[in-house]
């Protein structure tokens, strides 16, 4: 079954202080079924092994590998329109009290009817009051 995938789930691929059971059952999925991310989940994991390069968590070129290692992923970018957007994202994230970003992985597991692969704990509660199940392995 597919499932909507978090950056902080695919994160956790990335960095071996990071690693967590949940986020490995989902990888260990990936290699028999997609999953489907917002168009914002390119940029948010981009961002976050960029800055971790700046940090010296990762060199350059451990970043290009976890950056190829993510392309080659079975992930579908969904293309949501701004109306979906400007709409019941916003909408969900006043509601819920989360970032506009979180509410766009929110919204697409209620639009999909799909599970949703998240470690954030604020997303995963507001996915649970709102009757969206969460990933399990």
């Amino acid at each position: 079954m597919s499932f909507v995938l978090d950056a902080s789930v695919a994160l956790a691929w990335c960095f071996k202080d990071e690693s967590d059971a949940r986020a490995a059952a989902a990888l260990d999925r990936l290699s028999s079924t997609a999953c489907v991310a917002p168009a914002i989940w390119g940029l948010e994991v981009g961002n976050a092994v960029l800055v971790a390069e700046r940090r010296g968590r990762l060199t350059a070129v451990e970043a290009m590998d976890v950056l190829s290692v993510l392309r080659d992923l079975q992930v579908e970018i969904d293309q949501t329109p701004q109306t979906t957007v400007f709409g019941p994202v916003l909408a969900i994230a006043r509601a819920q009290q989360l970032s506009a970003y979180d509410a766009a992985y929110l919204e697409l597991s209620l639009r999909r009817g799909l599970p949703l692969a998240t470690l954030d704990a604020r997303l995963a509660g507001a996915a649970t009051k709102l009757g969206v199940d969460l990933f399990r392995a």
